[in-house]
């Protein structure tokens, strides 16, 4: 049996060892999803009464209702990506500057926010800024994944190939320009997984504002069951079930929406000129190729040195 460079082909003992594993521990999983099923059986939340309430449009559309808290969330969760992906880009920016007196307190500052959690960022802001429950939740958001996503775009340029810098410089762009026009768009597009990977992250990260009091949607909700059931009871476990519902059923549309993106952007080109005219299935290396490319075309095939006469005249 063939293996793999890291490990051999399992023989068939662990062939069965690990069936017999996967048979376990499915068997497991079953008995717990069956054992908390019969738990909230018994505790009711099956029953008629503990859902009624969901027909009553206010629960809904109310002034304060559930939509209204998932406006809310997207909204946060809308402003705070935009704003993420400017500062990351900002900070890829000055992380890789040649000053190192700007490079050392980029670096700082990065650490800092990726080390500081969410939730204590929010507070900050919230009592030292005064500037409301709710772009207290979306400037930590901003800032926290910013500083994630700027690192990411740090990685992703410190992996491509030193030419494609040097090539930019060699033709009179300014680091500046090189890095804007060669090394960023290269590197969005290797780390666009883990961006959007951590725009979910951050689209489930306003939940943390109902510490601080913002109008999100967990918020709205636990105000609707007080609202209804004065004493917290029947509703809560209810409310829980389709907040839970509504925030899978945004998570994994976006998480499809990322999928879909993403094959779509590492899909290779096909068909067309490029932006120099030429095809896409012969791209010239440089700027010298081109140059010589289009001589040929036009005056024949280039001559050696001395074909066109004798040497010493």
């Amino acid at each position: 049996m063939s293996g793999s460079v890291l490990f051999d082909a399992p023989g068939p003992n662990a062939i069965r060892r690990s069936r017999i594993m996967s048979i376990v521990f499915a068997v497991a999983a079953v008995a717990a999803v069956a054992l908390a099923v019969y738990q909230l059986w018994l505790g009711g939340a099956f029953y008629q009464d503990r859902w009624d309430i969901f027909s009553d449009e206010r629960l809904w559309f109310g002034a304060r209702g559930l939509l209204f808290g998932l406006g809310t969330t997207l909204s946060i969760a809308g402003i705070a990506a935009v704003g993420a992906i400017v500062l990351g880009v900002v900070f890829s920016i000055l992380r890789n500057a040649y000053s190192r007196w700007v490079r050392i307190p980029t670096t700082v500052v990065l650490e800092f926010f990726r080390g500081m959690p969410v939730l204590l960022m929010m507070l900050f802001i919230l009592i030292v800024f005064a500037s409301g429950a709710y772009w207290a939740v979306v400037w930590a958001l901003i800032v926290y994944n910013g500083a994630i996503i700027g690192e990411a775009l740090r990685a992703g340029m410190a992996s491509l190939p030193k030419g494609q810098r040097e090539s930019g410089l060699a033709i009179g762009l300014t680091p500046l320009r090189t890095t804007l026009e060669i090394e960023l768009p290269q590197a969005f597009r290797i780390m666009l997984p883990i961006i959007l990977a951590q725009l979910i992250v951050l689209l489930k990260d306003t939940s943390l504002g109902y510490i601080v009091g913002s109008e999100e949607m967990l918020r709205i909700g636990r105000q609707l069951v007080d609202f209804y059931d004065r004493e917290g009871g029947p509703y809560a476990l209810s409310m829980f079930f389709v907040m839970l519902a509504i925030y899978l059923a945004v998570n994994l549309s976006l998480s499809a929406i990322v999928r879909w993106l993403h094959k779509r952007v590492s899909r290779p080109r096909k068909g067309g000129p490029n932006l120099d005219g030429t095809k896409t299935e012969a791209i010239p290396v440089s700027t010298t190729a081109i140059r010589a490319q289009r001589t040929a075309d036009t005056d024949g095939p280039p001559q050696p040195p001395g074909a066109g006469g004798t040497l010493g005249g």
